[in-house]
């Protein structure tokens, strides 16, 4: 038999190793985690402009089709500019914004940026805004697609973690996402009216207002009043941005 001593001496000593062990493997894996959540990130920006991508060739595609990263800050000025794979104005790279922390911040009424990203399709300026919000379950997120107007949507793409399959889940579904396109967010009059997934059919709008609006997910009803919510909080951020910079 063996002694208490031993026992506890044994223990502790295999408890140590593991975590040695554990630490040095998360340690090892950290790079390939970030450069697979990059990929994912990038795969995602693609796919709002109906560009499907794998993992290989990500981010060669988004360097052939986006030039320019902008920061926006909470004036609508523009905070840092990175162009052609170098970074000319601010400190930090658009792309490498946490969105998350920034809406906090803006939850909390302090400074806070919001990243853009633009691309060129065939002579044609397209600016995508990163879109985060919350579900019934988790976050939700994905990236809206605006023409040159920066007005109506060419394209969307959005995603989750945990929201319920054939519920709320279907948001990641191109039958929904399609949805969007050709929607504006800007009314006639030039007010930002966003756009909302509306329970019971869009049809239920009066015709003023279609142009606004998409159908929501049957019995998702929690998930499709977060991605309303998302995306009237992520795109009133850049309101002043293109009232100042977009010709209308």
């Amino acid at each position: 038999m063996f002694s208490n001593r031993y026992i506890f001496i044994y223990s502790t000593a295999m408890v140590i190793i593991v975590a040695a062990l554990l630490s040095s493997a998360a340690m090892l894996l950290q790079p390939m985690q970030e450069k697979n959540m990059t990929i994912a990130k990038i795969q995602g920006i693609l796919a709002a402009i109906n560009i499907k991508a794998t993992a290989g060739d990500a981010e060669a595609m988004y360097q052939q089709y986006f030039t320019t990263e902008l920061a926006i800050n909470q004036a609508g000025q523009i905070a840092s500019i990175y162009r052609n794979g170098k970074l000319e104005e601010g400190e930090v790279r658009p792309f490498d914004i946490d969105l998350k922390k920034e809406l906090y911040n803006k939850k909390m009424g302090q400074p806070y940026i919001v990243p853009l990203f633009i691309a060129n399709i065939e002579g044609d300026t397209l600016y995508i805004v990163p879109l985060r919000g919350v579900g019934l379950w988790g976050p939700l997120y994905g990236n809206i697609a605006f023409g040159p107007d920066f007005n109506e949507i060419v394209g969307a793409d959005f995603s989750h973690d945990k929201e319920t399959p054939g519920l709320g889940a279907e948001i990641s579904l191109k039958a929904f996402s399609d949805q969007f396109i050709g929607k504006t967010m800007f009314d006639d009059a030039g007010n930002f009216v966003s756009i909302k997934v509306v329970k019971g059919g869009v049809s239920t709008l009066p015709p003023a207002q279609q142009n606004h609006g998409v159908d929501a997910i049957s019995g998702g009803t929690i998930t499709s009043n977060g991605v309303t919510d998302m995306l009237d909080n992520c795109l009133e951020n850049y309101i002043s941005y293109i009232k100042n910079n977009i010709d209308k």
